[in-house]
Formats: structure tokens, C-alpha cells, sequence
């Protein structure tokens, strides 16, 4: 069966009108997703007091973690599954009810009745519900633009689908911002004309032009795939709170056995995808260079920028915005407003990258794109705390634009790279690899931040609170509590000193003079300057190390590759094997053949013919 073309599914269609359809639908969808992913994380504080629970608490940083982490962890946990699913019933078909769900979740987590921990674990489990159909939605976007839009093209389309996503990450967290200063269930409710809208105009106008491949559930592979990688996830998540004596969680034997029970459990389902007959993820396609070094740069790159967003946050909110005459509550959002040109490098960088990557080949692109975030990275190691804004603004200006360079090339070349018929579970790998990123990074970046406040901020914690009044016993007691408190306080807006001694009721009993200096926009800023500098050395030279070797592993993808169909040969690709098209531009690419042969630049690559495995990509 031979994969239709766009015009061919829609009846009366205009020529090449459906693509632009599912590219403005799907760029719809992505954005809308991964606003949501960050959209809470400002908007934190106004959802706490709104169901009436300290986040801060000793017995509540659970619940802030679930809110902040677990939509991420969701996603990344199901996408592949969904994107199987799609392969299976049908891409637009899963696409859709992704539409409808996230659509529905979000008036349910706009309704919270409740408050307490009771209200935290609505918003939890509804927020779970929400990222299942946001998971819905990612898995099979890129696999719908992928079927709609030709080789030469598709560069073009998943950068303008790509960029959307990434900087809905960002956009969620100044719009979570300003609706939170309204009504925090604005933060939910924003969603929903949205959701409606997008679903009316998937259900209307997209439609299947990819050919499904029932099959049975591989119901093991799912359960194993999900055991593993959300048991390796939770431990991360988890390793930031401190446990017994230690700052960080590493050595709590819960964590552990998290850590290597989720490596050991992905390990047995790597080996045991290959003894299935109708696996949940053809691990075959790994064979594939472009598919494989794509995902493994996807991955480094994510680590590298995924806990930048928080990381910036606290700079911002925590010490730089307050210096400058901020006052704490409202820091988080302007954070988000003096944040907006990574967004901006974002929006520049990927639809060019696209277009030009369609020509040249994604290499240069995505390998460059990475070398210039590594770059920008070490620019803000390099800046001291209390900076210029217009250096600030262009490092984050040129790490957006190093991030879009490479996304779009990035995800066009995976894509582009394996047959039709897997193109869902191949997105949703993809979209597995780079949320993956996301949450090891933040607790990687979160890790290494509190490493570096813990070996420095206890000693000058407890002279500052010294040197204006407190106790011994009280600053000694602040002092050494486990940094991950100060960070979220600063996260989330609260006056951080003011939040450690509120329990101990010392400010109460100090002269006005010495409580408001402890309480004001100078104080803490000053103090932890240096202690957070030193963290930020340690995270932003890891993130260049990570940027480094994607770049590196980008460099080793080989020559654009594409694996298409050709309806000229229908009963070729009836076998297990791919058509071949020829290239729409000059450029250097690799095309799979029926007879498992792969061309580049009109060399024929030998491979066994009637292979039921991917060629490799020269």
C-alpha cells in the first residue's frame, strides 16, 4: 500500500492546500502543549493561594515538584506508545482525541472545587489527564506533517512546528504571569476556546493520507518501555530533595533503586523489542545513522537547555530583578518579560534554519546550532551576577538562535529518515528523546546548583543572618537547611529570607532597622551572589559539555537522507521495504530503495536486497 498525497485525501482540495492546513493545525497543537508544560511555573504562587496551601512547607514540596515536573514526565513516559497507536489506527485519528482531551482536562483543572492537599492532588491528577492528551498531540504532529509535506519541503514545516513548540515553553511562562495577577484559574481556562477551536478544525479538515498497519498491541514492550523510563525519570525528579543529612537525594535507597531498576528495565526492553514479532518500536530503525545521531543530539541538546529556563528564572527572580528595585512578588514575571529575547532568537533561527536546511542539508545547521548555544553558555558563566542586561539579552538572544538552528534541521532529518508506515512511533521516540532531556536536565542543572549553594551558602548564610541580629542557634539552624528551599523561594516569588525565619518567629522579636534589612530587596541579592555564581559555574559549564558533544555526535549524521515512497513501485513497498523518490534540490542526500539499496549522490550503497531492516545511512 503506497502512502497518498495531500491533495489525493481531501476531495475538491486545492493543490497543496492540505499541507498548510495540518502545518497551521499542527503548529496550533504544539504550542498550545508545551505553553502548558511551563505556564504553572510562574503562575505558582497565585495556584497555591488560590487553593490555600504554603508550597514551601517541609510536607508540600511534593506536590510543587508534581506540579512543576509530572506534566513533563507524563509526556515523555506515553508519547511513543501514541505514536505506535498512531501507526496502528490512524495518526490524525490519535491526533484528534489529543485535541479532546487536553481540551477537557483543562476545564477540569479550571473547576478545582477543592482546597488543601486535597486541591493540590486535583490539580496533580488533572494535570496527569492534561499531559496524556497533550502526549496525544505531540507523538503524531511531526508524523502528520512529515506524511503531508515532500522531502524538499519538510525542513521548512517542522521548523515553523518545531520553534512554535520550544517557545511555548518560554511564552507559558510570561503568560502564566500576567493571568495569574487576574484569576490563577485563568492559568486553565486559557486553554479551552483554544482546545475547541483546534479540535472543530482537526475533526473538519484533517484527514488520514498515510496507509495503517494494524497490529497486535505489544502490550509488554509498553509496560517495560513505561516501568523503566518513568521509575528513571521519578528518581531524578526526586534526587533534588534532600534526604538524611545530605543536601541533594542521590543516597536515598529509594532513588537508587530507581536509577539502575529504570536502566536495567530499558536495557531488557531494548533486547526484548528485538525478539517481538509486532514490537511497540521497531529498534531496527536505531540501524538508521541520520535517525540514530539525530535523537542522540536531540537528547545532549535537551539536557543542555532544558534546565535553563529555571536556572534564568532564579537568576532573575532571586537576585539580579530585586538588586535593580524589584520588589519579590512580582519578580517572576518580569523574569518572564526580560526573558523574551531567548524567545525572540527561537522565532528568528527556525524557520530560516528550515528553509535553508531543505537545500543544504540539516548538518551545517544543526551541528553550528548547538556550537553557538555552547558558546552562549559559556557567555553566562562568564558574567558576573549583577550584570549588563544588553549582554544578558544578546547571550540569551544567541542561545535561542543556536536552539532554533538546530531544532528544525534536527527533527526534519529524523523524520525524513524512516519509512511511512513507522513515521508515529519514530515521532514519538523523538519526542521521547527530547522531553527525556528536559526533565534530566532540570534535575541535573537543579542537582548541580544545589551542590555548588551547599559546599558555600551555609557559612555566608549564617554570617549575614549573624551580623544583623539572629541567634546563633536560629542562623546556625538556617544556615545549614538544604538549599533547595532558598531556590524555590526564589522561583516562585517569595522573599527567601523572610520564608526561612517566618517559622521560628524571629523577625518579630528583631529591631525594625535589622528586619527590614533582612527583608528587603538588598539583602538577600548580596548574600547569596556569590555562593550562586559558583553554582551557576558548575551548571552552565555542564550544559556547554552537553551542547559540545551534540554538536560533535550532529557532525557524525551523515548526508541528508530521505526514505520515501513512490507510487510507481506500490507493490515493492507492499513488502517490508521502503520506495525510493529522487532528491527535489541539489544537495547532497541518501533515498532507500526497494531492494534495501540506498543512493548518495548517485552511488549505490550495497545492501541485502528485500531487507526487512532500515538500510544504514552512508
Amino acid at each position: 500500500m503506497r502512502e497518498m498525497t495531500a491533495s489525493e485525501s481531501v476531495p475538491g482540495a486545492r493543490p497543496d492546500r492540505y499541507k498548510w492546513i495540518a502545518l497551521s493545525n499542527t503548529t496550533l497543537s504544539m504550542t498550545m502543549a508545551t505553553i502548558d508544560g511551563s505556564i504553572v511555573i510562574i503562575a505558582m504562587p497565585a495556584i497555591f493561594r488560590g487553593i490555600h496551601l504554603n508550597p514551601l512547607a517541609p510536607g508540600n514540596i511534593t506536590y510543587l515538584l508534581w506540579m512543576i515536573i509530572g506534566y513533563l514526565l507524563v509526556q515523555s513516559v506515553l508519547v511513543v506508545t501514541l505514536g505506535r497507536l498512531g501507526d496502528m489506527f490512524g495518526r490524525v485519528k490519535i491526533y484528534n482525541l489529543g485535541f479532546v482531551v487536553f481540551t477537557l482536562t483543562s476545564i477540569a483543572l479550571s473547576l478545582d472545587p477543592l482546597t488543601g492537599s486535597d486541591g493540590a492532588l486535583w490539580l496533580i491528577g488533572w494535570r496527569f489527564a492534561q499531559a496524556f492528551g497533550g502526549a496525544m498531540l505531540m507523538a503524531n504532529s511531526a508524523a502528520i506533517l512529515t506524511d503531508a509535506f515532500p522531502a524538499h519541503q519538510r525542513g521548512m514545516a517542522l521548523g515553523i512546528n518545531q520553534i512554535a513548540g520550544i517557545s511555548g515553553q518560554f511564552i507559558g511562562l510570561l503568560l502564566g504571569g500576567l493571568l495569574s495577577l487576574v484569576d490563577w484559574r485563568l492559568v486553565f481556562w486559557v486553554n479551552v476556546p483554544i482546545g475547541v477551536f483546534g479540535t472543530v478544525w482537526a475533526y473538519r479538515n484533517l484527514r488520514e493520507i498515510a496507509s495503517t498497519r494494524r497490529a497486535r498491541i505489544d502490550w509488554v514492550g509498553n509496560v517495560m518501555f513505561a516501568t523503566g523510563l518513568g521509575s528513571l525519570l521519578v528518581a531524578i525528579t526526586y534526587g533534588i530533595r534532600p534526604y538524611g543529612g545530605h543536601a541533594t537525594g542521590w543516597m536515598n535507597p529509594w532513588i537508587l533503586t530507581g536509577l539502575i531498576g529504570g536502566v536495567v528495565m530499558l536495557a531488557v526492553f531494548c533486547v526484548v523489542e528485538t525478539k517481538i514479532a509486532e514490537p511497540m518500536f521497531q529498534m531496527s530503525l536505531f540501524r538508521i545513522r541520520a535517525f540514530a545521531a539525530g535523537n542522540a543530539a536531540s537528547l545532549l541538546g535537551s539536557i543542555a537547555r532544558g534546565g535553563l529556563q529555571f536556572m534564568l528564572v532564579i537568576w532573575l527572580a532571586g537576585i539580579w530583578l530585586p538588586l535593580h528595585g524589584y520588589n519579590f512578588s512580582d519578580t517572576p514575571l518580569w523574569a518572564g518579560i526580560y526573558m523574551l529575547p531567548l524567545t525572540a532568537g527561537f522565532l528568528f533561527a527556525g524557520p530560516i534554519s528550515g528553509v535553508l536546511s531543505d537545500r543544504y542539508g540539516p548538518r551545517p545547521f544543526a551541528t553550528g546550532g548547538l556550537l553557538l548555544a555552547a558558546c552562549c553558555f559559556t557567555g553566562l558563566m562568564l558574567l558576573p551576577v549583577d550584570f549588563s542586561y544588553w549582554m544578558f539579552a544578546l547571550l540569551i538572544f544567541g542561545n535561542g538562535v543556536g536552539s532554533g538552528l538546530f531544532a528544525a534541521p534536527n527533527t526534519s532529518a529524523i523524520m525524513s529518515s524512516v519509512p511511512a508506515y513507522q513515521r508515529g512511533s519514530a515521532s514519538g521516540m523523538r519526542s521521547t528523546f527530547q522531553n527525556s532531556g528536559m526533565s534530566l536536565s532540570i534535575g541535573i542543572f537543579f542537582s548541580l546548583m544545589i551542590a555548588g549553594l551547599a559546599s558555600t551558602l551555609p557559612k555566608t548564610l549564617t554570617a549575614g543572618l549573624r551580623a544583623q541580629g539572629v541567634s546563633a542557634s536560629v542562623a546556625t539552624q538556617i544556615g545549614h537547611l538544604p538549599p533547595v528551599s532558598t531556590l524555590f523561594s526564589a522561583l516562585l516569588g517569595f522573599n527567601p529570607v523572610q520564608n526561612l525565619l517566618a517559622p521560628s518567629g524571629t523577625l518579630a522579636k528583631l529591631p525594625a532597622h535589622n528586619a527590614a534589612v533582612l527583608t528587603g530587596k538588598q539583602f538577600f541579592p548580596s548574600l547569596i551572589s556569590a555562593p550562586f555564581h559558583h553554582g551557576l559555574v558548575i551548571v552552565f559549564t555542564a550544559a556547554t559539555i552537553m551542547a559540545v558533544t551534540g554538536a560533535l555526535v550532529s557532525l557524525l549524521r551523515g548526508k541528508q537522507f530521505y526514505w520515501t515512497d513512490e507510487p510507481t513501485v506500490q507493490a515493492a513497498v507492499a513488502s517490508e521495504n521502503a520506495a525510493s523518490a529522487p532528491s527535489h534540490n541539489g544537495s547532497s542526500a541518501a533515498i532507500a530503495s526497494p531492494n534495501g539499496t540506498a543512493h548518495a549522490n548517485g552511488a549505490a550503497l550495497p545492501a541485502s536486497a528485500g531487507q526487512a531492516n532500515p538500510p544504514l545511512d552512508p
